[in-house]
C-alpha cells in the first residue's frame, strides 16, 4: 500500500491572544486583517490557528509548521508575532523555506519567499527593537543632527 503524496492547498492564518511590543488587537481584528490581505493577495484563506496568551508561547505555530507539507503557506497577522529571539525566528524562516512553504505578515504586508527575503524580514525587526529600546523619547519630526 502506497501513500499518496499531500496535496498543497491554502494558507492558514496565525493570529495571538497577546500583545505584540504593546498593542493588542482582538483576535477578531487580527482575522479580519488576514482575511483581507488573503483576498487582495487572491490567496486561498484557511481558518486561522490562535496562539496561546503565554508569554513566549508558540505551540501553535508549531502545530501550523508541522502542517506545512500540506499548506501553500502561512499568513501571521504581524512578523512581530514571531520569536522575539533572532535564532529561534530564524529556524521559523528555514523551516518554511525547507517545506516550500510562503510566509506571509498580513500587516506589514512582507513576504518570505527565498532565503535572500530574511535579511529584509530581519531589518525590519531590527528598526522595531532600536525604536522600543528608545522609548517614548524617540522624536522622528526632527532630522537627526
Amino acid at each position: 500500500m502506497s501513500e499518496e503524496p499531500f496535496t498543497r492547498h491554502g494558507y492558514r492564518g496565525y493570529v495571538g491572544a497577546r500583545p505584540v511590543f504593546g498593542n493588542r488587537a482582538p483576535q477578531a481584528v487580527q482575522n479580519l486583517v488576514i482575511r483581507d490581505y488573503a483576498a487582495r493577495n487572491k490567496l486561498a484563506y484557511k481558518l486561522s490557528a490562535t496562539e496561546y496568551a503565554m508569554p513566549a508561547c508558540y505551540i501553535m505555530l508549531h502545530q501550523v509548521l508541522a502542517e506545512l507539507p500540506r499548506l501553500e503557506g502561512v499568513i501571521l497577522y504581524s512578523l512581530f508575532m514571531l520569536p522575539q529571539r533572532r535564532e529561534r525566528r530564524r529556524a521559523v524562516y528555514q523551516t518554511v523555506l525547507d517545506q516550500g512553504a510562503v510566509l506571509h505578515t498580513a500587516v506589514e504586508g512582507m513576504v518570505l519567499r527565498e532565503a535572500a527575503d530574511i535579511g529584509r524580514l530581519e531589518d525590519v525587526w531590527l528598526v522595531q527593537q532600536a525604536m522600543v529600546r528608545a522609548g517614548p523619547t524617540l522624536n522622528l519630526s526632527h532630522p537627526i543632527a
